[in-house]
């Protein structure tokens, strides 16, 4: 059975977004694309919800992130988009993604007896959804040293608590903190 990697950039005091949605903290941490390029290398398929879809695909298929060292791996993984809403997912000069549009589309595409790891990036609403489902394999915080007092978890609110074990703690960027959880 594939995995499925949820991967999230947070902040210090525990957000994935301000409270209008934006991710200007990102840019309190120098970029460093080794981590996930070396991630990139046992993953095929991209997981994103349709919010996230929609702010990628007029970023990472363009001609103004072609020389981005993770944009040449990111665009040429499987793309599948989960949307209730959503009937296609062009994806610029690359191969249009799949849309699905339930959980049971997810668990067939980690019963796939072939391929690698799947990864989620941000589509919050998503990672709550399939962690609730049982269906996230591993966790990888990116914890960037910044705090923003209020904004939007990537953790449900008042959902029962879900054990987690973790696999590795290390330093990462510029005081940034790497932190992968598998839910016990």
């Amino acid at each position: 059975m594939r995995r499925l990697i949820f991967q999230e950039y947070m902040t210090l005091d525990g957000y994935a977004a301000g409270l209008d949605g934006g991710l200007e903290f990102f840019s309190s941490i120098p970029e460093h694309p080794d981590d996930n390029l070396e991630l990139l290398e046992g993953i095929d398929t991209m997981l994103l919800g349709a919010q996230t879809y929609r702010e990628w695909v007029d970023l990472w298929p363009t001609e103004r992130m072609a020389d981005h060292p993770i944009a040449v791996k990111l665009n040429a993984l499987r793309l599948v988009v989960v949307s209730t809403k959503l009937q296609d997912a062009p994806w610029g000069s690359y191969e249009p993604g799949l849309v699905v549009h339930d959980l049971d589309a997810v668990r067939a595409l980690k019963a796939e007896d072939t391929g690698k790891d799947i990864i989620l990036w941000g589509s919050i609403t998503l990672f709550q959804s399939l962690l609730r489902a049982g269906l996230v394999d591993e966790i990888q915080l990116r914890i960037c040293p910044i705090l923003l007092g209020a904004g939007k978890s990537a953790f449900p609110a008042g959902q029962s608590p879900v054990a987690m074990d973790l696999l590795e703690a290390r330093p990462w960027g510029a005081g940034g903190v790497l932190l992968r959880y598998r839910p016990s």
